[in-house]
């Protein structure tokens, strides 16, 4: 039985609340397929089931577990490459000038997913920057989603994933193949932190960061909860740092306090001088 438009308006309004995510009119398929995969995984016997519980006990775990089958964790290697050329080229080389005193760097990638932004941050640092060898380098990734962030710190990877986007050169040097999978190198693992984040709760205390990829979340919020979203990034980040958005994404017209910065291909966002 497809879902009934009072048990989509409760989903939706559920999500909204708990992590700001919008669900349109017309998505009811989407919620209805995905709380089928809650269900079955949960022990539940139907969709029905898994509402009804939500709507008698209000279950913490369920209502986890609902929130994260809503989440879309669509990421792959070197996402879109206009931003990790603007790293390569631009970014990273006046970073590291600009750091030369205090030998520290630090990059957050928010709405991690299952780890392929920030292991590609990774990579890209060990391959183009030997000059950050004795430095103190620290790659926050974060997610809201525990399932997403336990498979990002395992960093096995399926051949599919592996072929969307990772250069041949990369998987030779920083994989090995293990049964159907394939597992990334402790090297690399080793350089990524990944810790738990709703973006829409209140922050834990998060280093001061010299880069931030927040890439392809906004997209799902409304303005204000953007506008309060990158109210905070601003404040998180250093005065002379690097915002990159997603290719649909832009600071224009939410908080004027950012300035668009275009690098090649890529736009990325700043401070602005005030």
């Amino acid at each position: 039985m497809a879902i009934t438009a009072t048990e989509f308006n409760f989903i939706r309004t559920l999500v909204r609340e708990r992590s700001a995510i919008v669900l349109e009119p017309g998505k009811e398929y989407l919620v209805e397929s995905r709380l089928a995969v809650v269900a079955r995984d949960a022990g539940y016997a139907s969709v029905e089931h898994v509402i009804a519980e939500l709507r008698a006990r209000g279950c913490t775990t369920l209502q986890k577990q609902v929130i994260e089958a809503m989440t879309t964790n669509e990421t792959f290697f070197f996402r879109d490459v206009h931003p990790f050329d603007a790293l390569r080229q631009s970014v990273l080389p006046e970073l590291i000038r600009r750091r030369a005193a205090e030998r520290r760097l630090t990059i957050w990638c928010g709405a991690a997913s299952s780890g392929q932004e920030p292991y590609s941050i990774a990579m890209l640092l060990r391959e183009r920057c030997p000059e950050l060898a004795g430095w103190q380098v620290r790659i926050l990734a974060t997610d809201i989603s525990d399932e997403m962030l336990a498979r990002a710190r395992a960093g096995r990877y399926g051949q599919v994933e592996i072929n969307r986007g990772l250069p041949a050169p990369l998987l030779v040097k920083h994989f090995r193949k293990d049964g159907l999978e394939w597992q990334l190198s402790d090297e690399i693992r080793r350089m990524v932190e990944f810790r738990p984040l709703n973006l829409i709760d209140p922050w834990p205390a998060l280093p001061a960061a010299d880069i931030v990829f927040l890439r392809n979340v906004l997209i799902y919020f409304d303005v204000e909860t953007k506008r309060g979203i990158l109210g905070r990034v601003r404040r998180l980040l250093r005065p002379d740092g690097y915002l990159f958005l997603g290719g649909a994404e832009t600071t224009m017209g939410i908080d004027d306090a950012f300035q668009r910065q275009q690098i090649g291909k890529a736009v990325c966002y700043r401070p602005s001088v005030q």
